[in-house]
């Protein structure tokens, strides 16, 4: 028998759910909200207003996170709501400060990481939560190993809906390495064009230019394009799907620790291997031979864009089948919360 849950799921203000373009933590969202509707499951989304879903949306009036005025509105919405109906569990991708008046309660509430964890604010959460009423998710290990020494914590990853993306089991001889991602330092764009030169290779460029980074766009960047270096800005899924399904190697020359990287499921969901710098998250997404090619510099993945061919792009496939499926992930997220509830009985 399956036990009918309320839930509600909250998102941060700043991007509506789904996102158009750019927006990990939203694209995960609207994938759990949709998933757990169709499952059966009542669920309340706190989101940007023009966001969609087949959940009941209660529309934010702040407009950002920074703001103490918007975040008191957003909070005040979320809140009022949670005091006048029951709910089963509270499941937050949002700010942590959103929960801060449900912590005394018995309500079993879930905070989720996408990024690198404020720890100072998880335990004074922690000790202001009910016993047993409160407990955390990172995306990878690499982020809820942070969160576990001061609090419940437990690696869930970011999941992928594969019939979005199309599996191609081969691709053409001139096939073109990919960079999908925000344009910025961190995220390694110089260095892909370094590779991409170093092996002669075509290089796709897909993403958002913040606006603090239009100079690193502007001189490391834009001077190197070419017919064999092209730049073709932001990608729906649509576009997304059609970039990285054609792609010899996806590139993730990273210069930070990564929480994980949903566009890297995103290319292997097509089959697509993944070449990364072996940072944050990579250690436990990749695994050589299967689904990629973990490098300690540029050296390393100039040589992995050599070898990357060699791999079967059938047990890629296979690999985002078994670990990054929206399936997989929506089932994890509901035991989860059924393990959290009976503690809480």
């Amino acid at each position: 028998m399956i036990i009918k849950l309320r839930i509600a799921l909250i998102a941060d203000p700043e991007l509506p759910v789904p996102p158009v373009l750019y927006g990990g933590i939203e694209r995960i969202i609207a994938m759990l909200v949709n998933s757990y509707v169709k499952l059966g499951h009542e669920v309340s989304l706190f989101a940007h207003q023009d966001s969609k879903t087949d959940g009941k949306l209660f529309p934010y009036q702040g407009k950002t996170s920074n703001k103490p005025v918007d975040i008191i509105k957003n909070s005040y919405l979320i809140n009022k709501e949670l005091y006048r109906h029951r709910y089963d569990i509270i499941h937050s991708f949002g700010r942590l400060f959103y929960l801060l008046p449900q912590l005394p309660r018995n309500l079993p509430k879930l905070m989720s990481y996408q990024r690198e964890p404020t720890i100072s604010q998880i335990i004074k959460a922690n000790r202001l939560a009910k016993t047993n009423s409160l407990a955390f998710t990172g995306c990878s290990a690499y982020i809820s190993n942070q969160i576990s020494p001061f609090a419940t914590a437990h690696p869930i990853f970011n999941g992928v809906d594969l019939n979005v993306y199309d599996f191609k089991s081969e691709v053409s001889t001139d096939a073109p390495l990919v960079f999908l991602g925000r344009i910025e330092p961190i995220k390694g764009v110089h260095i892909a064009i370094k590779v991409a030169q170093h092996t002669n290779k075509k290089l796709l460029i897909a993403g958002n230019i913040p606006s603090e980074f239009e100079n690193y766009f502007e001189q490391e960047i834009k001077p190197h394009l070419s017919e064999k270096i092209i730049y073709v800005g932001p990608v729906n899924d649509v576009k997304k799907n059609e970039i990285l399904g054609k792609a010899l190697a996806f590139l993730m020359p990273i210069e930070w620790n990564e929480p994980f990287g949903i566009v890297m499921a995103e290319a292997m969901a097509c089959g697509t291997p993944v070449i990364s710098f072996n940072r944050g998250a990579i250690p436990e997404l990749i695994i050589p031979e299967i689904n990629g090619l973990k490098c300690e510099n540029l050296e390393e993945m100039i040589t992995a864009v050599y070898n990357i061919g060699k791999l079967d792009r059938q047990k890629v496939r296979k690999d985002a089948e078994k670990r990054f499926s929206s399936d997989v992930i929506v089932n994890q997220y509901l035991t989860l919360y059924k393990s959290l509830i009976s503690k809480n009985v």
